[in-house]
């Protein structure tokens, strides 16, 4: 197994349960395993989301959703959540559907990966970096893989799965290129929008429930919780819509004009006679004071400000003018992207082996058979909320299954 992460661990222990006469080794090049576990949700790890429906699961992977439709029905999940309450730690569902341990602690799931994985006899190294496999033919058909440590020693191996991340580098794959891979070109998935000439700067921390942000010309859009920053909008909906529109943004260089819908309940209509009704109840009431749709205070303020509607304007002397940008302002206000900010530590990579090069139920390489891949090495990516951790338990335990029952 080369990778020390989630899913290198999930493969190594389903690999060596499956076929316990199985000599399973665990080569991390680093010196810390499990580091991304450690970081996720604020230190808490995000393991899995509450939906055990595979159809709809499977829809929250902007890449890879469709080959993992069936994966899922084998191990989704449910079969992740009952996989570590048989193993002593149990999880629980946010509001948003978010699973964490009920320790709010990643470092549970970090001791029972090494717990588990000690308890079935797998060899872990660390300090092991992996520069180089090549496959050489033995005497059953089958091929024996060298291994090419950093140290310059080489391992030799049966099956060769390989969890080693995704890497914002193309550089990073040429050496599954070398072996005859497709590749799909990495690019930044999960990160913020960069929004220099933000009107809205100073309401830093202030956040809406339900916002619609869509990208001018584009049929790219995405609804959920929205974020002001001092440097632009984060929160769900751009995260989302940054994984959907990945490979768009990174062509247009993260500079385009996106557009805000503080209230997607709404079309053009209903909101101009919402208005007039509240118009007609308040007439004496002051605009800006007086916010509408459950808006925060602060950014109702600064919406009414934007469409030049004057500190103690009434309702009942409100210019159709200023209704008419007020309206501008609540459906489609643009905010002008110039880049993007990594969100928290947790670098999500769109692109890596391209799927058409591996049989899905096995994650066998179609090139190279004997050699397995699973988690971000794959061009497999998901929304937030769990689901690139999902795919990692996923993919790592179907090769694992898969190798074992190769090796029995």
């Amino acid at each position: 197994m080369v990778g020390g992460g989630a899913a290198g661990f999930f493969g190594a222990i389903t690999c060596a349960q499956f076929n316990p006469e199985a000599t399973v080794l665990l080569l991390e090049k680093s010196g810390k395993l499990l580091s991304k576990v450690r970081v996720s949700g604020g230190g808490r790890c995000n393991v899995t989301h509450h939906c055990f429906v595979p159809t709809v699961l499977s829809q929250q992977y902007p890449r890879g959703g469709k080959q993992l439709k069936e994966a899922f029905k084998l191990f989704g999940a449910q079969e992740t959540i009952d996989w570590f309450a048989q193993r002593g730690v149990p999880l629980k569902a946010e509001a948003d559907g978010r699973m964490f341990p009920v320790t709010d602690n990643s470092e549970t799931i970090v001791h029972c990966l090494m717990q588990e994985a000690q308890r079935v006899g797998v060899q872990i190294r660390t300090g092991a970096g992996v520069e180089r496999i090549a496959a050489e033919p033995s005497g059953n058909g089958q091929s024996l893989f060298s291994l090419k440590l950093s140290s310059g020693e080489c391992v030799m191996a049966n099956k060769v799965l390989v969890c080693t991340g995704g890497n914002p580098k193309t550089q990073g794959y040429d050496w599954l290129r070398e072996l005859g891979h497709a590749i799909q070109e990495p690019v930044p998935s999960l990160f913020t929008f960069n929004v220099p000439a933000s009107p809205l700067k100073e309401l830093q921390g202030v956040s809406v429930p339900r916002a619609k942000v869509r990208v001018a010309g584009q049929k790219l859009e995405y609804e959920g919780p929205l974020l002001i920053t001092h440097w632009g909008y984060s929160g769900p909906a751009v995260l989302k819509l940054s994984a959907w529109g990945a490979r768009f943004f990174h062509e247009q260089q993260y500079n385009f004009t996106a557009l805000i819908n503080w209230i997607p309940d709404f079309t053009e209509e209903t909101l101009r006679e919402h208005l007039q009704a509240y118009r007609q109840a308040h007439p004496k009431k002051v605009v800006s004071a007086n916010p509408l749709f459950g808006l925060p205070q602060r950014l109702w303020k600064v919406l009414a400000a934007l469409a030049e509607v004057a500190a103690e304007t009434r309702w009942a002397e409100l210019p159709g003018k200023s209704t008419n940008k007020l309206v501008e302002a609540l459906l489609r206000m643009p905010m002008e992207v110039k880049g993007k900010t990594t969100f928290k530590e947790e670098f999500v990579t769109c692109g890596g082996l391209d799927l058409s090069s591996v049989h899905m139920k096995t994650m066998e390489s179609r090139v190279q058979p004997g050699l397995y891949f699973a988690g971000e090495v794959l061009d497999i990516d998901g929304v937030t909320g769990g689901f690139n951790f999902q795919a990692a338990w996923t993919t790592g335990y179907q090769a694992g299954k898969a190798m074992a029952e190769s090796l029995a």
